[in-house]
């Protein structure tokens, strides 16, 4: 499987305002990610609210300044395109957003919001857009009779279907999906998950998924990567990620997902909480809140385990040897 695009040693920082020390502070968002993207998959990025995810996907469609590294698609580097090139590259790669109210601008009809990419973009005539408009709203489930209608009349599962099929008007390759779901009602959730599984199929995409859920997770996704304090700790396919995790923040993770009859296992408990990305622990990322902590892990950075093909593993507790 080919990739449709590769992210390479990605840095993404934020200076503050002055803050009590009368200094201005840098926030450390995500730090060297490097991540092959194939065409076809939907990629799964897990970790907590701060970990860094949102900001990766930002950075991958440029709304965010990466401070340095590479975003290779069709073997150019994305970081180094020119306005044209940057314009180009955005019908191929879209992004859907975590609200789908504010994502929509409230003054504008349905069918205004789905024209402007493709009046903006293309050089297609009225006729044409507006069939590529009814095309695209029908294939999110909605009827065409609400193109005429304003973002406040739809329910937030409505708004979410919409804001998808906004996504869809440029006919991209890949899009990002930053939580999706987590702003709708569970019942709603459902379905939002069902029709991406289906558009991904149909429209022969490639999604890269930001969450926190892991069942949401392990319903969708082919591959997983956890990632802690802008670090990628473990990458995997989802089976293996689920039923043989490595790293002890994945353990965390899955032994935190409500299971009926169950109880949390003791030694996987995560404890504390994240760390400010200001002032990022030295060492393993994670080691002030591993439970299998070692005194290598304090002040030496892991090195990077290639278990297989398809899995590696940032952690002390691994080698060559022993995985």
């Amino acid at each position: 499987m080919n990739d449709i695009l590769s992210v390479k040693d990605l840095y993404v920082e934020y200076r503050t305002d002055k803050g009590i020390s009368g200094k201005k502070q840098i926030i450390h968002a995500v730090n060297g990610v490097s991540l092959d993207i194939k065409k076809g998959e939907i990629l799964a990025i897990a970790g907590e609210s701060g970990c860094g995810k949102s900001t990766l996907a930002k950075a991958i469609i440029q709304l965010e300044h990466a401070k340095s590294g590479e975003i290779v698609f069709e073997g150019q580097n994305a970081l180094a395109f020119n306005k044209q090139e940057l314009k180009n590259f955005r019908k191929h790669v879209q992004m859907v957003f975590q609200n789908p109210y504010s994502s929509l601008n409230p003054k504008m009809k349905i069918i205004d919001t789905l024209k402007e990419p493709l009046q903006i973009n293309t050089k297609l005539s009225d006729l044409e857009i507006e069939r590529i408009v009814e095309e695209k709203i029908e294939l999110v489930g909605l009827d065409k009779s609400c193109l005429c209608l304003y973002p406040h009349e739809f329910s937030g599962g409505q708004r979410q279907r919409i804001a998808i099929a906004r996504a869809l008007v440029l006919n991209p390759d890949f899009i990002l999906a930053d939580e999706p779901v987590s702003a709708l009602d569970v019942s709603i959730q459902a379905q939002i998950i069902n029709l991406i599984k289906e558009l991904k199929e149909k429209c022969n995409l490639t999604f890269l998924l930001i969450t926190h859920d892991m069942s949401v997770i392990k319903y969708l996704a082919d591959r997983v990567a956890i990632m802690y304090l802008g670090e990628i700790v473990e990458l995997g396919n989802t089976f293996s990620i689920f039923n043989n995790p490595k790293h002890p923040y994945t353990k965390a993770l899955l032994n935190a997902v409500p299971k009926i009859g169950k109880r949390m296992s003791q030694g996987n408990i995560l404890t504390g909480d994240l760390p400010s990305p200001e002032n990022l622990p030295e060492g393993c990322k994670f080691h002030t809140r591993c439970p299998k902590v070692m005194p290598v892990c304090r002040n030496t950075e892991p090195p990077v385990i290639q278990i297989n093909n398809t899995r590696c593993v940032k952690c002390f507790l691994y080698n060559n040897q022993d995985v």
